[in-house]
């Protein structure tokens, strides 16, 4: 098995070359669009095949990312931004949208995709479901530990990735809509302006949202002992220094040198580094910020650093050759290259001529063909069969070293293309579902106190978590009337405690609940094999036309769309299931296994109303724990209780109760029945604008 491939992050054509010069594996890369850097250098789709040539002539796989959340208009930019990848030959495209996947898998079904991270896989069931989609790797989660991520290699057939260096999110990526709901720029679109590094306040923290950069190259020979096909560096923004240090500090790990964590953290970092999620240590310690100290340590380094990839006594010569030299009187001198990818070139130079002097030596021929420095090549064996009393000049061997690899620059460059079929793009036309005259009403609440007679009656669907779910039955405060409308809320991030809730599952079943909600490919992979209808929710970010499709072939009874949709492109989607919209709520900015208000005041105090983290203008996001996780919710909810004919067109809308008792969701369904103005602070959220 080949050891395991150090991926590096090539925001920039300097980066790139920094990648290329210490020895990465591979590198990610974006074009000017569709990718989740939208701010980096990034190259074209001009110059994406001379990309592709450059580093696999050095030994490197290129993987394109396309990995956004796509609105409908940009779907013919993808088919385009497909075939150039296939025409330049990368070596797999790195996705988020699963309408994006599905139609790569059409046009393109030789282009291998890899699972972005911000489709937030983090456990077997969700890899599971990756394969069905045939994606060939899955970039995990970063909140995984070291025993989750054991326990997805040994479950799935797909290579698994992880990252091992570089800023963390506080969010579950994918699951942040902070700087969409503050600014419109997406993170899910790659325009995240990182208000999350701002000033946000608990009892301990001045920064409470803001981690610590990851480092767990010092454990990349237990990741590969764990079937880690892949460790990913973080930093497509970052300069080229940063791509040399990381990586040669992860090429040093795996061959057992000594490692310069000084200065890689002197080049970047927030406060230091933190492996807290892969130990499972989720502390305070794990939050940090960038500090004056952190930018001024950079300067001492960089001038160190850069020679990394600029000196080329330093570059990484990854490519394995072995050398057959011939020299017989009579006849040309020939020299013959192996790769170590079965390439082979042959190459005829100057007849030798009879030896006034010294004859050339074996010794002395490979002396010169060896000499390889700044090419990839590394010269692994050498032969010599060198007839008697023969004479070649050490330049007419250079020359004919330098054309021999050459040639085997052109072979090992040459564009493989992947097969591209046009006639898969288009799908055939689905019948549309009915849309009502009046969009239904569902709810969705957090705790089952929230319940009341006139909410159920009026909602035809109504969703509780799981545990809330079963002890409301338990309870028998379930009346009749009610069991048809409930709907069992599946976690959306469940790193662990999957065969509980399939138990939980099973009792809800029992009882007659016939209904359940899925936001993940992994809680949707569990509630399949329960035998409910299903009801997709908005974090599964759908956005177009081929994510409602896709989702709607896994079995989606309806869908309620992305948090980031506007109600007007909402309305333009195809609709082979009913769509709808968050039309009420605090809406959730972010998802998050480091509690801020936990590792802060701790639980009890959370549970005294000490649950909020607090921005710099005073507001406070409310926090609400589940499943070992955290939502953060919007300091004011959105309300259109006054603008409901503007939903007409949606097949219904989702009121979300968080933060409410009883009372206050009975006042916001009485505002939804008479068409009032909401009487406080509230938001229109993303509705009537189009996120960046």
């Amino acid at each position: 098995m080949s050891r395991i491939e150090i991926l590096a992050p090539a925001g920039s054509p300097e980066s790139l070359r920094a990648a290329a010069a210490c020895g990465a594996d591979a590198v990610y890369l974006g074009i000017d669009v569709l990718n989740a850097r939208r701010n980096a250098a990034n190259f074209t789709r001009e110059n994406l095949a001379e990309t592709v040539q450059y580093c696999h002539i050095r030994g490197l796989k290129v993987y394109l990312t396309l990995n956004i959340i796509l609105l409908e208009q940009e779907l013919p930019t993808l088919v385009e931004v497909a075939r150039a990848a296939c025409d330049a030959g990368v070596d797999a495209a790195i996705v988020q949208d699963l309408g994006a996947a599905a139609l790569l898998r059409r046009c393109c079904p030789g282009l291998r995709l890899n699972a972005s991270t911000q489709m937030a896989v983090h456990n077997p069931e969700g890899a599971h479901r990756l394969e069905q989609l045939g994606f060939s790797r899955v970039v995990l989660a970063r909140e995984c530990s070291r025993q989750e991520i054991e326990q997805i290699v040994r479950a799935t057939s797909l290579e698994v990735e992880v990252f091992v260096h570089g800023a963390l999110c506080m969010c579950v990526s994918g699951q942040c809509y902070l700087s969409s709901v503050l600014g419109q720029r997406s993170g899910n679109r790659g325009l995240c302006a990182q208000p999350c590094r701002l000033g946000f306040e608990t009892r301990a923290s001045s920064h409470a949202l803001s981690l610590k950069d990851m480092s767990l190259i010092e454990r990349i020979g237990e990741l590969e002992s764990l079937g880690v096909r892949s460790v990913k560096i973080e930093g497509r923004m970052k300069r080229p220094e940063y791509v040399a240090a990381a990586v040669t500090a992860c090429r040093d790990a795996l061959e057992g040198r000594p490692i310069d964590l000084e200065g890689l953290q002197s080049v970047f970092s927030r406060s230091g580094f933190t492996d807290g999620y892969y130990t499972g240590i989720r502390d305070l310690d794990m939050f940090g910020i960038r500090g004056k100290e952190d930018v001024t340590a950079a300067a001492g380094v960089l001038g160190r650093l850069e020679t990394l990839y600029t000196d080329p006594r330093r570059q990484v010569q990854k490519v394995g050759i072995g050398l057959d030299f011939s020299m017989q009187a009579g006849g040309p001198s020939v020299l013959s290259v192996a790769d170590c990818d079965g390439n082979t070139v042959r190459v005829e130079g100057e007849s030798p001529q009879a030896a006034l002097n010294k004859p050339t030596s074996p010794e002395r021929a490979e002396a010169s063909l060896s000499k390889t420095g700044g090419t990839p090549y590394r010269v692994e064996r050498v032969s010599c069969a060198i007839g008697p009393g023969l004479m070649l000049p050490a330049a007419a061997i250079n020359a004919l070293r330098r054309e021999a690899l050459s040639r085997l620059d052109g072979l090992r460059g040459r564009t493989r293309t992947v097969p591209f079929d046009p006639s898969g793009i288009e799908l055939p036309a689905a019948p549309e579902a009915a849309i009502p005259p009046v969009p239904a009403l569902r709810v969705r609440l957090n705790r089952k106190e929230q319940l009341s007679e006139p909410l159920w009656r009026e909602a035809g669907l109504v969703t509780l978590p799981v545990p809330e779910l079963v002890a409301l039955f338990r309870a028998g405060q379930v009346p009749e009337p009610l069991v048809d409308r409930l709907c069992a809320g599946l976690p959306h991030i469940l790193f662990e405690g999957q065969d509980t809730l399939r138990s939980q599952l099973a009792e809800l079943r029992e009882y007659g609940v016939r209904h359940a909600g899925a936001g993940n490919l992994g809680s949707l992979e569990i509630a399949s094999g329960c035998g409910f209808v299903l009801h997709g929710e908005a974090f599964f970010n759908a956005a177009n036309s081929e994510t409602v499709a896709a989702l709607a072939r896994m079995g989606l009874a309806d869908l309620e769309l992305s948090f980031e949709l506007s109600l007007d492109a909402a309305r333009r989607l195809r609709h082979p299931l009913p769509l709808g919209l968050t039309a009420y709520g605090r809406l959730p900015l972010m998802t998050v296994r480091n509690c801020p208000v936990r590792v802060s005041a701790g639980c009890r105090r959370c549970g005294e109303g000490e649950n909020f983290v607090t921005d710099r203008k005073g507001n406070r996001l409310y926090a609400s724990c589940a499943y070992g996780m955290t939502e953060l919710y919007n300091p004011v909810p959105l309300y259109m209780g006054d603008r409901l004919d503007e939903l007409r067109g949606l097949g219904f809308y989702t009121l979300r109760f968080t933060t409410e008792d009883a009372v206050e969701c009975q006042r916001v369904l009485d505002g939804y029945r008479t068409g009032d103005a909401y009487p406080g602070k509230f938001t229109r959220g993303l509705l009537y604008k189009t996120i960046l």
